[in-house]
């Protein structure tokens, strides 16, 4: 016997229904660290640092075969775990969309990092001392020889940087963590020409980690910074570390200081 009309609509709703369940365990769980409530507490902590403001920036994890990625237009400090996307990694399909919500237009750029440098997550950032070091090398104020690459050497700090971005956390003796650059390196971070659409970025990313292996970021001219590490952790402290150099670096250069 045929199904009626009413049935086929019925069944249809409890399928949608179903699909819906399912996507959305995918954000539910009580686990302070799982990605979809992390990203929401480092979209909080990040907008108070300056990082963050309005709508702009924006966090991504991955989970296994799942990325997490903090939507479009949605005030980081508002942010819930309901409002997370969610991508199949090996497909780049999206398996939970919130229907209210657009996707990030930085997830390409996230991609590049997880494709190219084996990361577990991707942090972006708009802050006012990586826009000012752009400004201070678009310039050519400190070494015209390298407009397009941030290069500063003999700051602490520079200790907390792996090789890559997500190298070995292992410690080797006297304390020193095997992977990471030395006080004596030179820290280089290139620069590339901001866009009008964020995802144009994507191809000018791609190319500047080829030319610079070694590189954990990327900072966009007037723009922010992209920075990865292997895991959360060490995507967060390298995002710090950047931050605290960034603002020495523009100091340093209003004392009349060289970078390198």
């Amino acid at each position: 016997m045929a199904a009626s009309h009413q049935d086929v609509q019925m069944n249809n709703e409890e399928q949608d229904d179903s699909s819906t369940t399912d996507a959305d365990s995918l954000i539910r769980s009580n686990d302070p660290l799982h990605p979809a409530n992390h990203i929401s507490d480092l979209c909080r902590r990040f907008y108070t640092l300056g990082w963050v403001t309005g709508t702009g920036g924006g966090v991504s994890i991955r989970h296994g075969n799942h990325i997490y990625l903090a939507p479009s237009g949605v005030q980081k400090e508002m942010m819930q775990p309901t409002d997370m996307f969610v991508m199949d990694f090996l497909t780049k399909q999206y398996v939970r969309r919130p229907q209210a919500l657009k996707p990030s237009a930085c997830t390409p750029l996230f991609l590049a990092a997880y494709m190219h440098r084996n990361a577990g997550c991707c942090i972006h950032t708009h802050s006012q001392w990586a826009v000012l070091v752009t400004l201070i090398c678009e310039a050519r104020l400190q070494n015209p020889a390298e407009r397009n690459v941030f290069a500063i050497k003999e700051i602490e700090q520079i200790k907390g940087i792996s090789r890559g971005g997500s190298g070995s956390d292992d410690i080797a003796e006297g304390g020193r963590k095997v992977g990471n650059l030395g006080y004596y390196d030179t820290l280089r971070i290139p620069i590339i020409v901001n866009a009008a659409h964020e995802e144009d970025l994507t191809e000018a990313l791609e190319e500047a980690l080829e030319l610079y292996p070694e590189t954990c970021a990327v900072l966009v001219q007037r723009h922010g910074l992209y920075v990865w590490g292997k895991d959360v952790a060490q995507a967060k402290t390298q995002a710090e570390s950047l931050d605290h150099i960034f603002q020495l670096a523009v100091e340093m250069h209003k004392l009349g200081l060289k970078w390198v």
